[in-house]
């Protein structure tokens, strides 16, 4: 069966305040760059960098995707302090942050990384280890311009990073990446 839209996360600083000075431009970019290339936005229903590519993603006409920390809408609003209004869908997990991040980068296609602090390091680690697709947004600070250095060495497996500094590229490289991924996929099911 043929998937014509993508599932594609944006992982990053729920706190911006260490990230590059155009992060907030640059998220909505990305968010809407995903809108406009057809694919759905998932993020971790936070504030700071996901909640600005939602956004952008709502704004240029596309579907938002976030995966909550808590176990109610209740417990989104209150304990967690975290925001409604641009999700189309919210997954109430009830897995606190760790266990959401797992949950969320498992669920996707592909993910961006794009600033970000530890959980956004665990998020890439979530997805380098099980192989999924990575877009690094270099230059937004924090632990996108980490990765690099990150995810050389030994490691297992088959790399699937792109690098860049445009996210126009990153999201137009990643479906291109995501596609080959599902073409041997589809190959191998026949």
């Amino acid at each position: 069966m043929k998937k014509d839209k993508f599932e594609i996360v944006v992982s990053g600083a729920a706190q911006i305040s260490h990230c590059c000075k155009n992060i907030r431009k640059l998220s909505k970019e990305l968010g809407k760059e995903i809108a406009r290339q057809n694919c759905n936005l998932v993020t971790g229903a936070t504030t700071g960098v996901p909640y600005l590519a939602a956004q952008g993603c709502k704004e240029a006409g596309g579907f938002n995707i976030g995966f909550s920390p808590a176990v109610s809408e209740a417990a989104h609003l209150k304990k967690y302090k975290l925001p409604l209004d641009v999700f189309d869908v919210i997954i109430y997990t009830g897995a606190d942050y760790a266990g959401r991040n797992l949950m969320m980068t498992k669920s996707a296609d592909g993910v961006i990384i794009i600033c970000g602090r530890i959980g956004t390091l665990h998020e890439f680690a979530t997805a380098f280890e099980i192989q999924k697709p990575i877009g690094v947004l270099e230059g937004s600070g924090g632990t996108a311009d980490k990765i690099r250095m990150i995810a050389t060495g030994p490691y297992r497996g088959v790399k699937k990073i792109i690098y860049g500094k445009d996210p126009k590229k990153i999201v137009r490289k990643l479906i291109q990446v995501i596609k080959k991924e599902k073409g041997r996929n589809n190959k191998i099911l026949k």
